[in-house]
């Protein structure tokens, strides 16, 4: 028996109008699919603390425009119109690139909330409406590493003033000596602090951890301090705040802001702390080569050519590295000449 087109054509404006397909008809084993508000909680439940911090607010802006919505019957156009409006919104800030950088975040925070449905099975992975989206190409970075003339006056204007230069000088010098990351830093512990050895523990990306040298000098500082601000348990911070409550992100914006206002070019130049960073790896490089400043960087990634498996330094390297930087003995060190090479600056 012939099948009647127009009464096709009824039935399937019906479905799409109960946002059906046919095979939503025969497939008695499928689960129902939840919006994208009610899956958001899982999602969040589901991500490491620095996804959720990272990708919070553009899930809610998600939640915001598609919350009804089934996870199926999100389009790739829904998704870039959201990417459009999360570049226009973005806030001006020092480093600003016009907002490209809230968009390309906006789509790795889509992509990362269907991943999690396609691992539950709610979607096949050729069906994510995020990964259908080009993510906007990432533009050559600015940064450079900081000249000696550089680095000496921004420790100068850093404790030139403030509420809190003990604290300031510390941050700067132990991103200087260690080239960690702000969160490395910030997630200090008092155990994490090796007086004997001159070390610390550093735990940063991906939940890596690593000993790192530093001089005696700044371990025997970092430990008065902390004493001093009430640290006590082995658990507890070692970056603190006068009032003894451990020190936050807000602190580095803080510090930029102020040794911007005294030295306008790190304002126009939208210097930060990972500048200081670059700066230290560029000068390990330069000196003791790739693989001691991979070492130095904490850098495990595995990408690259396959030469890199071997391109490897220990601790004894980077301590080597850091003595000869700053010019101080290291316990860890196999050159304890105390001869030292220019280094990028002191604080």
């Amino acid at each position: 028996m012939s099948v009647d087109p127009d009464r096709i054509t009824i039935a399937r404006a019906l479905l799409d109008h109960l946002g059906l397909t046919a095979a939503d008809l025969t497939d008695t084993t499928s689960r129902a699919v939840p919006t994208v508000a009610e899956y958001l909680p899982r999602v969040e439940a589901a991500a490491s603390p620095g996804t959720r911090r990272s990708y919070h607010s553009y899930w809610n802006r998600m939640a915001t425009t598609l919350g009804d919505r089934r996870l199926d019957t999100v389009t790739a156009s829904d998704i870039e119109a959201l990417m459009r409006q999360a570049t226009a919104a973005a806030r001006s800030r020092r480093n600003s690139r016009h907002g490209r950088h809230a968009g390309e975040h906006f789509i790795a925070a889509a992509r990362a909330f269907f991943n999690r449905a396609i691992a539950d099975g709610y979607l096949a992975a050729a069906d994510s409406p995020a990964h259908r989206v080009r993510k906007p190409r990432r533009l050559p970075n600015t940064r450079r590493a900081l000249t000696p003339q550089e680095l000496e006056a921004i420790n100068r204007a850093a404790r030139s003033g403030g509420n809190d230069i003990v604290l300031d000088a510390l941050l700067l010098r132990l991103h200087t000596e260690t080239a960690c990351r702000r969160g490395g830093a910030l997630a200090l512990r008092l155990v994490d602090l090796d007086t004997d050895h001159a070390l610390i523990r550093l735990t940063e990306k991906g939940g890596t951890q690593r000993w790192q040298p530093i001089t005696p000098m700044l371990a025997a500082r970092l430990l008065e301090h902390a004493h001093a601000r009430g640290a006590v348990a082995p658990a507890d911070k070692l970056l603190r705040y006068r009032n003894g409550q451990p020190a936050s992100y807000r602190r580095y914006d803080l510090l930029w802001k102020r040794i911007g206002r005294q030295l306008p070019w790190v304002a126009a130049q939208g210097i930060s702390t990972h500048w200081l960073r670059h700066t230290t790896l560029t000068w390990v490089e330069r000196h003791f080569g790739y693989g001691v400043a991979r070492a130095y960087a904490g850098h495990t990634d595995r990408r690259g050519p396959a030469t890199t498996t071997y391109i490897k330094a220990d601790l004894h390297a980077v301590a080597d590295a850091l003595a000869a930087m700053t010019g101080q003995p290291h316990p860890l060190a196999r050159r304890q000449d105390g001869q030292s090479l220019p280094a990028p600056g002191q604080g």
